[in-house]
């Protein structure tokens, strides 16, 4: 008698979303004929949620992929994909091996968008890698010793964390933010009016309306003429996804992200499911927009929804709503604007040393949850602040 085939399953990508998707898959498999591998450039987890915290020069603790995988039986590649072959199913890898999958799992996300802008990817930085934000923390440094200028490109919830950061640590660089919108504009007047009076009382600079056309080594050029000196330029407007899914003839949107069905398979290629940053996903109400707030119960989704066909089960299309816009205003201040299942502000908002803990409460949440799924199918809305914000809510009512 014939013994039954392994079942394949690769994962492209430890972060929020992968990491979750592959441990929670590996315990919903574990009595079946399932191999897992994840693929990862680093041993190292990176905190997404604290880039900022890295550009600034702070040390984040050193969490290990491996450790959080111990006791899954999930195998941990080190490596960078560079193509993958979608009619032979492999996935080829920087050190020219290939993994064959009968199942992948994409969970590449994305880095910000750099090319649109003549300039920006040679003279600007990013916080796409820990390497690229310990750059910038290095050249923040040096340039505080003397007093400098920075600029910060993009008023979204990365441009704001992180133009706040630097002010805050260090209070002698002259910070300037640049965008097209508000900042804060997707949060309720309240909440905003809040973070426009910590933008003030860190002395922070907005020229809003104005868009950069040109990145040179010294300054930006603006959309009015205008040439504005600038020692440091940190680029955080746009996203863009990795190339290899378009590459392989899978069917993206214009950001390069895998367009997905409701059950987030791939429209081209239902063996590939898509999920974070690297996935198009349509709800209802629109599009969601890549978060640790979205990616968990999407890897909790795709984990669960994987064992399930693999059973024979039907699946129920995904749905997500979002509950708040989590954003910290340096190390001592922060806002919590709670909203409405399609991202809109709703009437409570957190402020203060509450607004600090609550963040805090959400960006140490990944990890434990990590761990924790290797044993029990942990509900996804633990790892998003969800309880917290119900907590908080009900404080504020």
């Amino acid at each position: 008698m014939n013994a039954t085939p392994t079942h394949e399953i690769v994962v492209l990508g430890a972060g929020y979303t992968g990491m979750l998707a592959a441990v929670r898959l590996a315990h919903r498999t574990r009595r079946m004929p399932v191999h897992i591998t994840l693929v990862n450039p680093s041993e190292r987890f990176t905190e997404r949620l604290r880039s900022h915290q890295i550009a600034t020069g702070q040390e984040l603790a050193d969490l290990r992929i491996p450790d959080a995988l111990a006791g899954t039986g999930i195998e941990f590649r080190r490596g960078w994909v560079t193509a993958i072959d979608t009619a032979t199913r492999r996935v080829t890898l920087d050190d020219t091996t290939d993994l064959p999958y009968d199942t992948l799992v994409y969970a590449l996300g994305s880095s910000t968008d750099t090319t649109r802008v003549p300039g920006a990817a040679e003279h600007a930085w990013t916080l796409n890698t820990p390497q690229f934000a310990h750059g910038f923390a290095e050249r923040l440094a040096a340039l505080a010793e003397t007093g400098g200028t920075v600029t910060v490109v993009g008023a979204g919830l990365t441009g704001i964390e992180a133009a706040t950061e630097i002010a805050d640590s260090h209070p002698g660089v002259e910070v300037t933010m640049i965008s097209s919108g508000e900042p804060g504009a997707m949060m309720g007047p309240k909440a905003r009016a809040h973070l426009v009076r910590a933008l003030d009382r860190f002395g922070i600079h907005r020229l809003v309306g104005v868009q950069v056309t040109k990145v040179l080594p010294d300054s930006v050029e603006l959309d009015t003429g205008e040439v504005l000196p600038s020692d440091l330029v940190l680029w955080t407007a746009g996203v863009r996804a990795p190339a290899l899914a378009a590459a392989a003839g899978i069917t993206t949107d214009t950001r390069g992200a895998i367009v997905t069905d409701p059950t987030l398979r791939s429209v081209s290629h239902p063996e590939v499911y898509a999920v974070g940053d690297a996935a198009s996903v349509r709800q209802p109400w629109g599009y969601i927009h890549g978060t640790c707030q979205s990616g968990m119960p999407i890897g909790a989704y795709v984990a669960d929804t994987i064992a399930r066909r693999l059973r024979g089960k039907d699946v129920k299309p995904f749905r997500f709503g979002y509950i708040h816009q989590p954003v910290s205003l340096g190390r001592k201040d922060g806002v919590i604007q709670f909203t409405r299942g399609d991202d809109t502000p709703g009437p409570w908002y957190l402020t203060g040393r509450a607004a600090v803990l609550y963040k805090e409460f959400v960006s140490s949440s990944p990890w434990p949850t990590f761990r924790l799924s290797r044993r029990i199918a942990v509900p996804a809305k633990f790892s998003t602040g969800a309880r917290a914000a119900a907590r908080a809510t009900e404080v504020a009512a």
